[in-house]
């Protein structure tokens, strides 16, 4: 099942972001982001095998932060107000601790008005890699550090830095590395193959 797009003026010229909360609340069987621009996107359930990578890397990037402490880990369900307006939930996400503790309790609590530093985007074939792109140059454009958009299929990875020095990575058979935003951390790319 492919995910909706639901563009309406009612919805984006009249739901403010605690509107945009309660309406979250009111469809939790649904996963939600909100573009710059007020689009409304609802998004199905994850196929397994994307579930499965989802995991994956969600479950190697908190063994290292475990170890490490560095901050704090999220998974796709974290949405995060950017300063472009929009609302989004990348596939897995990390903020330090200095960039969390600096956020109110109420904030903490909500939908977080922060970007986090690195995000992770997993294409599943339902996904189109130009609308993929777009939302890591979003990311990139509200302040992300470090991003990583995986194509499992073609086993390819579109890396997106701060710097604006990007890099395509074809194959599995090496590690990615998290560079200076994480410190020591390695993707074994491998273990998402099918």
């Amino acid at each position: 099942m492919e995910g909706m797009t639901i563009r309406s003026r009612i919805l984006s010229d009249r739901l403010n972001d605690k509107e945009l909360e309660q309406f979250c609340l009111e469809q939790k069987e649904l996963r939600i982001e909100r573009a710059a621009d007020g689009t409304i996107f609802i998004m199905s359930p994850t196929y397994s095998l994307t579930g499965k990578n989802n995991s994956e890397i969600l479950i190697q990037l908190g063994i290292w932060n475990k170890r490490e402490k560095h901050g704090h880990v999220f998974d796709s369900s974290s949405g995060f107000y950017l300063p472009n307006g929009a609302m989004r939930s990348p596939d897995v996400s990390f903020i330090s601790h200095e960039r969390w503790r600096a956020l109110s309790v109420a904030d903490r609590e909500g939908f977080a008005r922060i970007c986090p530093e690195f995000v992770v985007e997993l294409k599943s074939h339902t996904d189109t890699l130009s609308d993929l792109q777009k939302k890591m140059s979003e990311w990139r454009a509200n302040g992300c550090q470090l991003g990583w958009l995986i194509d499992v299929a073609t086993e390819t990875v579109y890396v997106y830095r701060a710097d604006g020095g990007d890099e395509t990575r074809e194959g599995f058979d090496r590690n990615l590395s998290g560079e200076a935003i994480l410190p020591g951390f390695e993707l074994e790319l491998n273990e998402l193959r099918p």
